[in-house]
């Protein structure tokens, strides 16, 4: 095992920043109100699974179909770097229609572990070791899962400029972490 816990902290805040847990809040609380009860426990889990399948797996798709997971991780920078803009600057250049249930499926996929999610998953494998972003992804869950049960009042607390602070200062991790995957993957291109 490799365990390695600087890249495990990497790993870790790139994903907090892409998830955007916090700054998904107000969607949470909306779809709270709209439908009542949101199944925090199932929502984490699944998101969860589904990012440790796609970690394994999508390397595996990738290839099926002729794609190697340097263009995927460039591929990756551009999403993250869309994803950055739209924390920044409080624009959202696209997004999925609301769902109309909180079920299980639409916190946990769309919201939680969405396109951006699984491409800096893949980014993040051609990086660093497959152990060190499986334990990113436990800490992730834990946190994603905390801010499920307990968004009411870390509205109530951080209010809606807090909220705001917050999105806006990962969007600028975020645009250096796409900067960054970026130069890494791009020579390996040519």
């Amino acid at each position: 095992m490799n365990l390695n816990f600087k890249e495990i902290a990497t790993a870790s805040m790139i994903l907090f920043a892409v998830i955007d847990i916090l700054g998904s809040i107000p969607i949470i609380i909306a779809l709270r109100q709209k439908v009542g009860h949101i199944q925090s426990e199932k929502a984490s889990i699944v998101a969860a699974s589904i990012m440790v399948a796609f970690l394994f797996v999508g390397e595996s798709i990738l290839k099926l179909i002729g794609i190697d997971v340097n263009s995927f991780a460039v591929a990756g920078a551009f999403v993250i770097f869309f994803l950055a803009i739209e924390m920044i600057l409080g624009i959202t250049l696209y997004r999925d229609d609301q769902p109309e249930s909180a079920s299980v499926v639409p916190i946990a996929f769309p919201l939680i572990a969405g396109a951006g999610t699984m491409t800096s998953i893949l980014s993040l494998r051609a990086e660093y070791h497959v152990e060190n972003i499986i334990v990113a992804i436990i800490i992730n869950t834990i946190f994603v899962y905390l801010v499920l049960k307990s968004s009411q009042k870390i509205e109530r607390v951080l209010g809606k400029n807090g909220l705001s602070v917050i999105r806006k200062v990962f969007g600028v991790i975020l645009l250096a972490i796409a900067v960054k995957l970026f130069a890494s993957n791009i020579n390996e291109l040519f």
